[in-house]
């Protein structure tokens, strides 16, 4: 099949990367001649695992990166829109869908064929069938069902695991204003053997995306809640805490033969310093906003957003009760992006810590595997030296504030344990063990609870 994708963001160059990879001819279109230009060179303009690997593969035989949208709707059969839908504190802003569903009207007028468009942007529930649909048929002149396609196809891609998601589904969810746009659609993605798919309304679809991440984003923030809870009352650690509702057999089912199965949703059931990026804040924020305009408040959903937004300051009060004043004082941040093989920084938690402790007077040393040159966007270069290596980062500061669970991260036992009257180390994600460490202090322990004397 003919595809172009319209946006060469993390979704919309991911899915028309593997979506050439899978056998498809695409074209993705971007309004930046300079993304167009890199991309064409094989060169991602997003880091993901295993994404240029794929592109250069492809380039130029079954993918291509072009400015011209109208052509690129006119010589292909189905487009998919990929564009941003950030939230602007109120809603989210619909100002790229509306203009790519305008051109993608106008070039439809120009095209006798029948031609689908799927949204698979993050939109709210009804975005597809009230906002889409009535611009794509004015900006045509055609009519949706009879004379184009139209559909709804969510993601459900972890930054950092994009590729490997994408390849391997764990469901497809098609919704459809008809079954010949859903009977497009399935062929599409025919060629993912064994896979279940859901065939459905625009509406649905929208809704089970944002249901989906809620969710997680909920269990997340109840764990934090939790952790929050066993720091205070002290003697408990919520590590053993989760660990024990991990193990609860509806969570991590027993075989037959004794074997558990641990799913990779536990995972979401671990406190830490809160969630971020370009998915659970803003489609949870989006969902509150868009129940009240139903008459539906979403407490619920409410208090995971402060909930989240109130943990970044944890891994700041742990500091201030070992460093009452950290002016002048060196102090290492591992991990700036808000999650491992990713340099999306995107609600990053180390976003606040940062700039709270830049404003407190700190000296800050930071490192993360590929996120540093977002960083500098963010931060500059005052206050803040950005370490190549682990090592470097940690020599000589009075505190190590661990953010992401970089796998690397794991080495800090042997590195810090090398050092004469090592630092404290601040676990922000709680993956290290405890017992390892001279000084540790972390989320969802209270400070002496752990079997070191500071």
């Amino acid at each position: 099949m003919k595809i172009s994708v319209l946006g060469t963001g993390y979704v919309g160059l991911v899915s028309g990367v593997c979506l050439a990879e899978k056998g498809h001819h695409v074209v993705c279109v971007d309004i930046d001649p300079q993304k167009v230009e890199q991309t064409n060179q094989g060169i991602p303009v997003i880091f993901e695992n295993g994404l240029e690997a794929l592109l250069k593969k492809n380039i130029p035989d079954r993918f291509s990166a072009t400015t011209d949208l109208g052509r690129a709707i006119i010589e292909t059969d189905l487009s998919i829109i990929a564009v941003g839908t950030p939230f602007n504190g109120d809603q989210i802003d619909l100002t790229y869908i509306r203009e790519v569903s305008r051109q993608i009207g106008e070039a439809l007028r120009q095209k006798p064929a029948y031609h689908v468009v799927v949204v698979k942007s993050t939109v709210v529930p009804g975005t597809t069938e009230s906002v889409v649909l009535p611009i794509i048929e004015k900006a045509s002149g055609k009519k949706a069902g009879d004379d184009f396609g139209l559909g709804m196809n969510p993601e459900f891609l972890r930054e950092g695991m994009a590729v490997l998601d994408f390849m391997n589904p764990d469901r497809i969810v098609l919704g459809g204003v008809d079954n010949r746009t859903l009977d497009q659609l399935e062929a599409l993605y025919s060629v993912f053997e064994g896979v279940d798919i859901i065939r459905t309304t625009p509406k649905t679809a929208e809704m089970i995306k944002y249901t989906a991440n809620a969710l997680l984003a909920t269990m997340i923030s109840f764990s934090n809640e939790i952790g929050n809870l066993c720091a205070s009352l002290g003697g408990i650690d919520v590590v053993d805490v989760m660990k024990g509702v991990h193990l609860d057999k509806r969570f991590s089912p027993i075989l037959p033969d004794g074997q558990r199965i641990v799913p990779q949703f536990t995972t979401y059931l671990e406190a830490g310093c809160g969630f971020g990026g370009s998915c659970f804040p803003k489609d949870v924020k989006a969902l509150i906003a868009h129940g009240k305009r139903a008459g539906r408040p979403m407490s619920l959903l409410d208090s995971v957003i402060d909930v989240n937004e109130n943990q970044p300051q944890q891994v700041l009060e742990i500091l201030k009760r070992y460093i009452p004043d950290v002016r002048g004082r060196r102090l290492a941040i591992l991990g700036l992006a808000f999650k491992p093989e990713t340099d999306d920084m995107r609600e990053s938690p180390a976003i606040p810590i940062i700039s709270r402790l830049l404003s407190a007077g700190a000296r800050v040393q930071a490192f993360d595997p590929v996120a540093q040159t977002e960083a500098k966007k963010l931060f500059g270069d005052e206050g803040i030296i950005y370490c190549e290596t682990l090592s470097q980062a940690i020599k000589g500061v009075d505190a190590v504030i661990l953010l992401t669970r970089w796998e690397q991260f794991r080495n800090l036992p042997d590195l810090l344990n090398g050092i004469d009257g090592p630092p404290l180390l601040i676990d922000g994600r709680r993956m290290l063990d405890k017992r390892y460490f001279t000084r540790y202090a972390g989320i969802g322990l209270r400070d002496g609870d752990d079997i070191q004397s500071h």
